[in-house]
């Protein structure tokens, strides 16, 4: 592939694009309605459409900060090509697949990153990486679990003490009502963040394209075809991974996993407002371990617990790999 491509090319590389953020959606699904639907509080087919819904409009709520971050602050920008976005998307797609199968919650954000600077240390060694964005990022695969867990359980501590007169099912039928409101804004917090790494990619490849001008943005097509493929995952779902998610780490009542939503999402409207391209599925899960931990640390499976944090250090490591054995494939081949 030439710095330069054809016009149909662009679009065929716009559409693996869409398709790695559809991949995101159903990969994600679990991390917006896990939690609601092992509690029971919606039935799984309703719980996607929530979840889509709230997905799709979060654009409406948060700027573009994550979009510019991966746009230009994890690779240079300058040596972006059409090859190097290829190999970086196919690194994640693979590897959101691999994991979609096997029912592991591993990160889709990561799993992009990881592909960019696979491709891009592939095409211009180390120096095309931007160490200060991917430093926050490789921050963020501890602080945003670690942050989500930390809240959580504190609220946790806090709601039991504000309703420790109340009857157990007095307590339930309350939070029924609440997890509405808490999965609704997990679900604006995931699609806030996750669509917009989409979208940097779709603009770091049209500004190669000298189609942005001179200045890097996001447009609005851009931001609304990424927003509708990630609804669109979410809303076929990812069933394997919300029966992980949902009930092998812990087991949840409404109370719970209302504590859960709730610090998982302050958490992602933190970082999305920082511009952080953050694992949802990694601070999702840090807030389920949360809760767990709150009622007694044995209600935590940590063994399983442990699997998912292996999952997470190795996708860095994996899709880059994948990425650049990608690109220097299509070099061969060009």
């Amino acid at each position: 592939m030439d710095a330069t491509i054809a016009f149909p090319l662009l679009v065929s590389l716009v559409a693996v694009a869409l398709f790695f953020d559809f991949l995101n959606g159903l990969h994600d699904a679990a991390n917006s309605i896990a939690t609601i639907v092992s509690t029971r509080v919606l039935r799984p087919h309703y719980a996607v459409f929530w979840a889509a819904f709230f997905n799709f409009i979060a654009f409406l709520f948060f700027g573009l900060h994550v979009a510019e971050t991966v746009g230009k602050g994890i690779v240079d920008a300058s040596i972006v090509t059409p090859a190097v976005i290829f190999s970086a998307l196919v690194g994640a797609i693979v590897w959101n697949i691999v994991t979609w199968v096997a029912g592991i919650p591993s990160s889709s954000s990561h799993a992009l990153i990881g592909g960019l600077v696979g491709a891009g240390v592939a095409k211009a060694g180390s120096g095309a990486i931007v160490w200060s964005g991917l430093g926050k990022t490789v921050a963020a695969i501890v602080l945003s679990p670690a942050t989500g867990f930390v809240l959580a359980l504190l609220l946790v501590l806090v709601v039991s003490w504000l309703f420790v007169r109340q009857t157990p099912f007095a307590v339930d039928n309350t939070f029924r009502v609440l997890q509405f409101f808490s999965a609704s804004l997990y679900s604006l917090g995931h699609g806030g963040n996750d669509a917009q790494k989409t979208m940097g990619i779709i603009a770091v490849l049209l500004y190669s394209q000298g189609m942005l001008g001179q200045s890097f943005y996001v447009p609005l097509w851009v931001v609304i075809t990424c927003q509708s493929a990630l609804a669109l995952g979410t809303l076929l779902g990812g069933w394997r991974i919300v029966h992980t998610m949902g009930s092998k780490i812990t087991r949840l009542n409404p109370m719970q996993g209302f504590c859960a939503e709730t610090g998982g999402a302050i958490t992602l409207f933190a970082a999305t407002w920082l511009g952080v391209p953050v694992s949802t599925t990694h601070t999702i899960t840090g807030a389920i371990i949360g809760v767990g931990a709150a009622r007694r640390v044995s209600a935590v499976r940590w063994g399983i617990a442990g699997n998912i944090v292996v999952a997470w250090v190795i996708t860095l490591p994996a899709t880059a790999a994948i990425a650049a054995l990608t690109y220097l494939a299509t070099r061969l081949a060009a």
